[in-house]
């Protein structure tokens, strides 16, 4: 006997999950509830990492920093022997380099910053006020102001190293470093703002002050790092290729913002392990739901199974038919699963979730949930796979039945 036509396993399949709504609804109801929680919750990781990125990016690092060839390795113990010219066409930069927002020089230094009687170590960054506002998007200005221009002394401070150095803007400090000759040299500056980024550990330790009262203070020109900031952060790898090509006879080193994010990284394993469980544990439970709801459906029609295959059905047939209600039941649920995650995710970012500060950060927020067209789409493959395994059994135990022990299943 021929095999019945999709369309008939279709109609047959839709019709037996109706004939025991109650339980069919129950099912659907398990798929959609696991399909909500696993949007929301990887929806709302989305959106912290997406924004720690663009955080990362817009207040420390850019999206690719040019570096002379060796500073990573060796330039942190003594960075002024890998300085950089102070003009970006020296360094192998097309000024035409397209989807670019800016290019900036900085120049690191360390030493003691000193306020009355009180000393402490910090760590130092000298920027040019005008090309780093792009990159210091995401830098929160707490109290005071940024940087500027106009104010060649005026200098900003970690929130936490000022609450360290109990100071406050307007207050008058020295900073005291190393000079590139081994000597030392002290400047004054004006504390004209302090400033929080998505790190702590950044905000107790760093300040920054305009590149020329860095080179003043250490007596060098030029740079240690060039940071280029992109309009898109997605376009990172493709100018990257770009850059190795006409850098290439320049004797520089380029590093991605991946590269140098290491507490993003490190945040992005522990959420994706997170969200791999979540997910796990949703597959379990739709599966030992859509099982138990066709296992139940075969102890119920054993005698109907026996009838059809004695009638000339193929077991083929009557596997493939369990398999579809199966199906069935994962296409709706994953869809009604999407549509109220959907739903719900907007609602919930429109209100806001307030968040307290995660550890290394030192504020909280107000967290959103993000759905990306990936994430749906996992979800509804999630809801196929699983309903499908769970299928695999109950259709398997139909179709291996006795067919004269089923026909006497109901007498």
């Amino acid at each position: 006997m021929r095999l019945p036509t999709l369309l008939t396993v279709l109609k047959v399949s839709s019709r037996n999950l109706f004939r025991h709504g109650r339980r069919s609804l129950l099912a659907l109801g398990t798929i959609v509830g696991g399909l909500v929680a696993f949007l929301l919750a990887s929806g709302f990781i989305h959106w912290i990492l997406l924004n720690m990125r663009e955080a990362t990016i817009h207040s420390q690092l850019g999206h690719i920093q040019i570096v002379k060839q060796g500073y990573f390795k060796d330039g942190i113990s003594d960075p002024y022997a890998y300085l950089l010219p102070g003009d970006a066409a020296r360094i192998g930069v097309p000024p035409d380099l397209a989807g670019v927002s800016t290019l900036a020089p900085r120049l690191a230094f360390s030493g003691m910053l000193s306020r009355g009687e009180e000393t402490l170590s910090f760590l130092g960054e000298g920027v040019d006020p005008a090309r780093e506002a792009p990159i210091m998007a995401r830098v929160n200005i707490v109290a005071g102001q940024n940087l500027s221009a106009s104010d060649a002394k005026g200098i900003i401070v970690g929130e936490g190293l000022a609450a360290n150095l109990d100071v406050k803007p307007g207050d008058t400090i020295v900073l005291l470093a190393n000079t590139s000759r081994g000597g030392i040299n002290a400047v004054e500056g004006t504390v004209r703002g302090i400033f929080s980024t998505i790190t702590k550990a950044y905000d107790d330790n760093f300040l920054r002050v305009p590149i020329s009262m860095a080179r003043e203070l250490v007596r060098v020109e030029g740079a240690t790092n060039w940071v280029l900031l992109l309009k898109d952060t997605e376009a990172t790898d493709t100018t990257l290729t770009r850059l190795r090509q006409t850098t290439r006879d320049a004797g520089v080193e380029l590093s991605p913002w991946y590269e140098q994010a290491d507490f993003y990284n490190k945040t992005v394993t522990l959420f994706t392990k997170q969200v791999d469980v979540v997910k796990l544990i949703i597959a379990v439970i739709i599966v030992l739901s859509i099982s138990n709801t066709l296992t139940m459906s075969v102890l119920e029609r054993t005698s109907e199974i026996g009838t059809i295959m004695a009638l000339g059905t193929p077991r083929r047939g009557v596997l493939g038919q369990y398999l579809t209600e199966g199906l069935l039941l994962g296409v709706v649920g994953g869809a009604l699963g999407i549509v109220v995650g959907w739903v719900l995710a907007w609602l919930i970012s429109r209100i806001g979730i307030p968040m307290p500060p995660p550890p290394g950060m030192a504020h909280g927020y107000i967290g959103q949930i993000q759905l990306t067209p990936g994430l749906m789409l996992d979800a509804w493959l999630t809801a196929l796979v699983t309903t499908l395994a769970a299928s695999v059994y109950p259709a398997w135990k139909a179709s291996r039945m006795n067919i004269v022990d089923a026909l006497r299943h109901s007498r």
